[in-house]
């Protein structure tokens, strides 16, 4: 095994800003697997990139190093994952499915050649049941009688860093850096690792990890979606989240809506969070929304509407849980309806694919279409 490496499947903006951060501090060598060929060039050529924290106080630049890059082929994959020391995922759960052969193969080749060597694989993807995923996406490709469960560990992680789009003038000084806020915390499984769990500053082993999961989900994800729903409604010309924020009705409205996600929370996850805890989490979240120098738009933050009104996300996931054990959510139906109005466009005046694709073909079907055909709700 190559000494401290980690192979990590996506150069995007978590891959490069948090999880390479977290592991290129700790001493690691990054190898990064991506298709994006001016991506790979671009770090193989510097073997480097800044990593920019914004914040109200000024930035801060992290420069990591000991860095290479491999185009995502098959026989590239299989080489590596044979042989570092552990592997994360950053590539978003469309992708995930497409690159588990690879995998695969690569866990194959490392089992025939060192079956005492099992590695960890941690899912830095903002999704339920990952892991769960991964090993159903995994046994597809593998023969009967792999011993994945034992030889590899799917670590399911609760990502809460914000990375934000990043505007044509920035990228062109630097393509390969990345903006990040200052929150450097890498919640995941304590129980799925199958090693040791790297002594890293930043990262945070959970026992209850769906908990943790679905505290993203339903009060980071939703406060924040429902900051984007509400405050473009309320100010539609208003560019960013802090804008928004600075709004006390939006503020107000945002932070109730997070308190009811979290007694919802508390009624299915009663010995994992208490009230205290939760309300301390909403109002250190609702500081970090308002991060000035972040610069977040609201349209990173609400585009995308087919997936964040879908029936296992923020909002419809969030009222499940809620109906489950008998709890009030109608202030999560009320911040889910002002998507139903969401204009929102980027710095050059254009909206995402789909949220066109929701506007121009399914709203025009009518809400309750869209309630029932991507919420997954009885109208």
């Amino acid at each position: 095994m190559q000494n401290k490496s980690i192979l990590i499947f996506g150069g995007g903006k978590i891959g490069r800003s948090f999880i390479g951060q977290l592991f290129g501090r700790a001493g690691y060598g990054i190898i990064f697997s991506d298709v994006d060929e001016n991506l790979i060039n671009a770090l193989n050529s510097r073997h480097s990139y800044p990593v920019i924290i914004k914040s109200d106080a000024g930035d801060e630049t992290m420069e990591i190093t000991n860095v290479r890059a491999i185009f995502g082929s098959e026989e590239n994959v299989i080489r590596e994952t044979a042989q570092a020391s552990i592997i994360a995922t950053s590539v978003g759960k469309n992708v995930l499915g497409k690159i588990m052969p690879f995998i695969a193969k690569g866990l194959l080749e490392r089992y025939e050649k060192t079956p005492a060597s099992a590695i960890d694989i941690i899912i830095a993807e903002n999704m339920r049941s990952a892991a769960a995923f991964m090993r159903g996406e995994l046994m597809k490709h593998l023969p009967p009688g792999f011993p994945l469960d034992s030889f590899a560990g799917l670590v399911e992680t609760s990502i809460g860093k914000m990375v934000p789009l990043m505007t044509q003038a920035d990228m062109a000084k630097d393509p390969l850096a990345v903006f990040a806020e200052p929150y450097n915390t890498l919640i995941l499984d304590r129980a799925a690792f199958r090693n040791p769990i790297p002594d890293i500053q930043g990262l945070a082993p959970k026992e209850n990890i769906a908990a943790w999961v679905d505290r993203k989900a339903f009060i980071h994800n939703l406060g924040h979606a429902a900051v984007a729903y509400y405050g473009n409604y309320r100010h539609p010309n208003a560019t960013c989240i802090h804008e928004a924020l600075a709004d006390p009705e939006v503020y107000d409205f945002a932070r109730a809506v997070m308190l009811q996600a979290a007694d919802i929370l508390l009624a299915e996850y009663p010995s994992d969070f208490t009230p205290q805890a939760l309300e301390a989490h909403i109002d250190d979240l609702l500081s970090r929304f308002r991060n000035k120098a972040l610069r977040d738009t609201i349209f990173r933050v609400g585009q995308d509407r087919i997936r964040k009104l879908g029936p296992d996300d923020r909002f419809t996931g969030a009222i499940r849980l809620a109906q489950k054990h008998h709890k009030d959510c109608s202030l999560i139906y009320k911040a889910m309806s002002y998507a139903f109005t969401f204009t929102a466009t980027d710095e050059n005046g254009n909206r995402s694919h789909p949220d066109i694709l929701f506007d121009e073909y399914l709203l025009r079907k009518g809400k309750d279409y869209v309630l029932r055909e991507v919420c997954g709700l009885p109208p």
